[in-house]
């Protein structure tokens, strides 16, 4: 996992700064990890080589979709059949709590993870113009939705 969590180029997109050493890490883990119920690790072959959230906003009925993978395994489908994993995972779980809505504010500069949310089954609603302050600068971001009453993807 410090492979990929301190890698610049898979942290250019993410809120964190690649990690420098695996102390600060695993206090992540420990401190905000741990205790997300969704919070998922995408694992190939074993080894975690990345992650997946949905986080609630104040409003029930939406959450926020987010994910990272390991450049190695860029490209492969691996991101967006963790991503159709966990939609079909939340709204089984929480859409009888009022779960209606995900969401996924992806950067405009990102058109890979853009593929990513289209593949797994998201729909692009538009740019949000400088909505993101991101690593010292205000970013346009791309969002995507998808509905409960969406047809949920085959997980792969």
């Amino acid at each position: 996992m410090m492979e990929w969590a301190s890698d610049p180029q898979v942290a250019a997109f993410c809120r964190w700064e690649p990690y420098a050493s695996a102390e600060p890490l695993l206090e992540f883990l420990r401190d905000a990890v741990l205790p997300h119920p969704w919070y998922r690790a995408i694992c190939v072959s074993g080894a975690v080589v990345g992650a997946v959230s949905l986080a609630p906003t104040p409003e029930r009925c939406r959450w926020e979709l987010g994910y990272v993978l390991a450049r190695a395994h860029w490209g492969k489908g691996v991101a967006t059949a963790a991503v159709r994993r966990a939609l079909r995972d939340a709204f089984a779980d929480l859409e009888p709590e009022g779960l209606r809505r995900v969401e996924a504010l992806v950067d405009v500069g990102n058109p890979a993870s853009q593929r990513v949310a289209e593949k797994a089954g998201f729909r692009r609603e538009g740019v949000l113009r400088r909505h993101y302050w991101h690593k010292g600068r205000a970013r346009d971001m791309v969002m995507y939705s998808f509905l409960s009453s969406d047809l949920l993807p085959d997980p792969e």
